[in-house]
C-alpha cells in the first residue's frame, strides 16, 4: 500500500527541491513531479517526492484521517512524524 502525506512547502532551495512541513517535522521534498509549487502551497508526499499540489482543505481531512488512523494502529506514526516522533 502506498500512502501520500500532507505537507506544506515552506522553503525553496536552489536545486529544485523543498523544506517542506510534514506534522512539524522538515523534510527534504523533491518538487520535479509539481513544477512551480510555491512556498505555502500543500503538496503530497510519497518516498520523497512530492506528487502532486493539493488544496488546504484536502490537506487537513487527510492529515485528520490518518491522525484518526494513528489513534488506532500506533505504526501509523512513522508516516506522519518519522523516526523522530513514533
Amino acid at each position: 500500500m502506498c500512502i501520500g502525506i500532507p505537507g506544506q512547502i515552506v522553503e525553496r532551495l536552489a536545486d529544485g527541491s523543498a523544506k517542506v512541513d510534514v506534522c512539524g517535522i522538515k523534510r527534504d521534498v523533491n518538487l520535479m513531479l509539481v513544477g512551480d509549487a510555491q512556498i505555502g502551497q500543500w503538496v503530497l508526499v510519497h518516498v520523497g517526492f512530492a506528487m502532486a499540489i493539493i488544496d488546504e482543505a484536502e490537506a487537513r481531512d487527510t492529515l485528520d484521517a490518518l491522525q484518526n488512523m494513528f489513534e488506532v494502529e500506533p505504526d501509523v506514526g512513522g508516516l506522519l512524524f518519522g523516526e523522530e516522533r513514533k
